[in-house]
């Protein structure tokens, strides 16, 4: 979907420093807070979107996309499925 092969090594390397704007920095470090560290997220963490350009329904969707996807995750671990054949296990 990105068709950047170089920004996607950049990211998948260092994120912060991978030359990504500064809307798309806030939402990864949002994403990275509430996936880590979810009982220390704080109504700044919120406004921190705002402040980037996110709307209210933006963020309710970027929490959603987060949220889903830890869930869908734990679900996986929990019950030992196993990843498809094309997807590497380093990670």
């Amino acid at each position: 979907m990105l068709k950047d092969d170089d920004l996607l090594a950049k990211i998948e390397a260092d994120w912060p420093s991978a030359g990504l704007s500064e809307k798309r920095l806030a939402m990864l470090a949002y994403a990275t807070k509430l996936t880590l560290q979810p009982g220390d997220m704080v109504a700044e963490d919120v406004s921190a979107l705002r402040d980037a350009g996110f709307t209210d329904r933006d963020i309710l969707d970027i929490t959603e996309v987060i949220g889903y996807y830890a869930y869908v995750n734990r679900i996986a671990d929990g019950l030992g499925v196993q990843t498809e054949a094309w997807i590497p296990d380093d990670e």
